[in-house]
This record gives C-alpha cells, structure tokens and sequence, in this order.
C-alpha cells in the first residue's frame, strides 16, 4: 500500500488541509445550493491574495468546519496544524448565542484571525453570489456582512 509523502514538517501542509477540509465538507451546500467546497477555496484564495501566509491559508480552509460540525473541537486540539492555525480556527468559529460583538472582538485580538474573515465576509458578500438568493434573505445576509465589518473594523467596500 503507497502512501502520500510527507514533508518534513510535523505539521500538515495547506494541501493536506485542504483534503481534510473537502472531504469534512464533502455533500455540504451553500445557501444557494453550491458545493460548499466552492466557498472554501474563495476564501483560502481570498487569504492568500491579500498577502496571507500558508498558516492562514491553512486556517482559512478549515474556517467554518468546527462551526458547522463537520469537525469537532477534539478534532483541532490533536490536529498536526500549528497553535497560530488552531488560534485563528477557534476565532473565527461563531459560538452558539454568542453576540456578533464578542466574536468580533476575538477575531480582532487573535494575530492573523481578521484577514481570514475578511475574506470570508468578501465572499460570502459577493454581489453574484448573492443575487440567486430571495430578496429577503439577499437582503438580511447583507445587513448581517456590514455590520460585522463596521464591528471588525473593516472599510465597507472591502479588498
């Protein structure tokens, strides 16, 4: 039986987190029924665009997957990602209940956690992505992505 080299490293390479992060998401949609693999490689792209490091990339691969339970907490404390990855992970994961300005402020104080969800909210914002929405959800989501970026800090037009 072959297996797939690994690098030196103890850690994961991003491609490795990738894998993981596809195959947790694998049969997941999005809202307007796209594979959810789709908005994970918008947002990794997104990080590595706007100068982000393998670190956040890796992070911006697993952002949502503790959030959504595809992956569970237990999952991310053994991971063989580094602590700044599993930092930023456990950031920009929403809590249940939990005010839209605690998780800003988390975000903000955890070193490398605003530029993944700046490019989550990039996204998820995008203008063709929401036009397949309804009206009212288009409408309520766009409402919900200003005011995290007023709370985040963010200019409103975003990068």
């Amino acid at each position: 039986m072959s297996q797939t080299p690994r690098s030196p490293s103890p850690y994961l390479s991003v491609a490795e987190v990738e894998a993981v992060a596809r195959a947790a998401h694998d049969g997941q949609t999005d809202k307007a029924g796209r594979p959810y693999a789709e908005h994970l490689s918008a947002v990794a792209e997104g990080v590595r665009k706007r100068g982000g490091d393998a670190e956040q990339i890796a992070a911006a691969w697993l952002h949502d997957a503790v959030e959504d339970h595809r992956l569970s907490e237990d999952w991310l404390a053994r991971a063989a990602l580094t602590a700044r990855t599993k930092d930023i992970v456990r950031a920009v994961t929403k809590r249940p209940g939990e005010p839209p300005e605690a998780y800003a402020a988390r975000i903000r104080a955890t070193p490398g956690a605003l530029l993944v969800k700046e490019a989550d909210l990039a996204h998820n914002a995008d203008p063709a992505r929401l036009a397949v929405l309804d009206e009212a959800t288009r409408t309520r989501l766009a409402e919900k992505y200003t005011r995290m970026r007023a709370l985040l800090g963010l200019a409103a037009g975003g990068r």
